[in-house]
């Protein structure tokens, strides 16, 4: 358990990332800050903070914690999760990113904007604040505050306070380029710490004959913990239905619509120096996602031969912090604290921007000072961070397996999300109800069918859902008139054209994953 030096490494942890954040966000004397430098870190962020940034948004203590224990329960076929993210990442940066950038949209729902009228704006920004507020800092706030109960026994109120209170003390005042600067840092720890964690527990399995020996002796105690795709005999085959989690819909649907749409992912791609400059952090990212198997999923299938009987899945991760001699506990236990805190920096700048830009100004009568912009976004920042504290007990604290609660609930709408964003980018004739429409069928549908055919894999119904309500988009723009809008993008316009590098690292990426699935089958 923790001692004296845990403590110390976590405090220098905690002083060390606030001193960076405040020395990086620093503007010159005399300069006011301007709405661009705080929300979008003056379109500078140069292709290793955007890479890095985008995993440390992304992995955080859902992911590892929940993730781990999701590998505790089913094994490396969850890690589906983050090895095919590489192939959305690829998509992403050839296709959504030279539209969005060509734009110079600070937000999601301000392209929605642009390209439809603000109406679907204002819906999806209210949408998106919900779920960003009750679903995403609200989990990762009650993991985070979990595992430093396990670790620590300081309470899990207090726990929450301390994580929210340290995530506002770097990311308050210096917005999205303190948050992508000390994303590195965040980077460096999480990878070094989940390695270390795996190492440790598999030379443990082996008593001391190194890891190799301990990877074959898990392999050989739990094989079916490496099974990639699931039988229709596994217990988790509902939630990760065999050949149809890389071939059906469910998956990609998911990705593309997390990985090319979701605000506080894309917001760092948005801050880049350019086009190139973020394809290329965003080939950085899909590389990085090729590890997480090794840095999440890893401990979670260790736990299950050194620690066999948990109370709760999500405890496997803790459980095997436990395993580290003091000292590399305390920089493990930082590593962890620094995945959590960098995701809450990352979607309360989210929010902050999604409400000052796309809602504040839109009910504001009169043009509202880069100034004013930015002290209402740090208000939202605050406020966003204290209902999620107050609700998270109540709202989590009945659930053994966090991960699949996020993945089903978010599949409600997630097939609206992708329609709404692939029809406004690449069909000219879509319109603003029709839009709408797919957005409210989408979540109707999602419900219906959940309640008639419950023991359907919510990966299926994601599927028809989004085919439905295309369909009904479809449907929609052809009795309306099925013109084209004239709002709609200029296709010939944009340049999709990627440089060599690009296109080799893609082959090379899309080579790794063919011979990952093709090993272990």
């Amino acid at each position: 358990m923790f001692n004296t030096l845990d403590w110390i490494i976590v405090g220098i942890y905690c002083f060390g990332i606030i001193g960076l954040a405040t020395y990086v966000s620093r503007t010159n004397s005399g300069k006011e800050r301007s709405a661009e430098d705080y929300f979008l870190a003056g379109r500078s962020l140069p292709w290793w903070a955007i890479g890095a940034s985008l995993i440390a948004a992304n992995i955080s203590a859902e992911q590892i914690i929940g993730m781990s224990g999701q590998g505790f329960v089913v094994g490396m076929a969850i890690a589906v999760w983050e090895l095919t993210a590489a192939i959305a990442l690829i998509v992403m940066a050839k296709f959504f990113l030279p539209l969005f950038l060509e734009k110079k949209i600070y937000t999601m729902p301000q392209f929605l904007e642009q390209r439809f009228d603000k109406r679907v704006s204002l819906v999806l920004s209210f949408f998106w604040l919900t779920v960003y507020i009750f679903i995403n800092l609200t989990t990762v706030l009650w993991l985070g505050s979990l595992a430093i109960n396990t670790l620590t026994g300081l309470s899990l109120m207090n726990g929450l306070i301390v994580l929210a209170l340290l995530s506002l003390a770097y990311s308050l005042s210096g917005g999205l380029k303190a948050v992508a600067m000390t994303d590195i840092v965040q980077v460096v720890l999480l990878i070094f710490g989940g390695l270390a964690v795996s190492y440790i527990a598999l030379n443990k399995i082996s008593e001391g004959q190194g890891i190799f020996e301990g990877l074959s002796i898990v392999y050989t105690a739990m094989p079916e913990k490496f099974d990639m795709i699931l039988s229709p005999d596994n217990p988790s085959y509902n939630n990760l239905p065999g050949i149809w989690i890389l071939i059906g819909g469910g998956v990609w649907i998911g990705h593309f619509a997390y990985w090319g749409f979701n605000q506080y992912i894309t917001q760092r791609a948005l801050g880049a120096k350019s086009l190139k400059e973020a394809q290329k952090g965003v080939m950085f990212a899909a590389y990085l996602k090729l590890l997480m198997p090794l840095v999440i999923v890893l401990p979670g299938i260790c736990a299950a031969i050194l620690f066999p009987v948990l109370e709760k899945s999500d405890q496997a991760y803790p459980t095997m912090m436990s395993l580290l001699p003091n000292g590399l506990l305390g920089l493990t236990f930082a590593a962890l604290i620094a995945a959590i805190v960098s995701s809450l920096a990352s979607m309360t700048n989210s929010i902050s921007t999604i409400f000052t830009m796309d809602i504040y100004r839109s009910f504001s009568k009169n043009d509202v000072s880069d100034a004013k912009l930015i002290s209402i976004g740090r208000n939202t920042v605050v406020m966003s961070l204290l209902v999620a504290v107050l609700i998270a007990k109540p709202l989590l604290g009945n659930f053994d397996s966090i991960f699949q609660y996020i993945q089903n609930f978010t599949g409600l709408f997630t097939p609206g999300i992708l329609v709404i964003f692939l029809v406004a980018l690449f069909w000219k004739k879509a319109t603003t109800l029709s839009v709408m429409v797919a957005a409210i069928s989408s979540l109707v549908l999602s419900i219906f069918i959940s309640a008639m055919l419950p023991d359907l894999s919510y990966i299926h119904r994601m599927g028809i859902v989004f085919f439905m309500s295309g369909f009904g988009c479809y449907i929609t723009a052809l009795i309306q008139g099925y013109t084209d809008q004239e709002k709609a993008i200029d296709l010939n316009g944009i340049d999709f054209s990627t440089s060599r590098s690009f296109n080799i690292n893609s082959l090379i990426v899309i080579s790794i994953l063919v011979l990952i699935y093709g090993v272990f089958w």
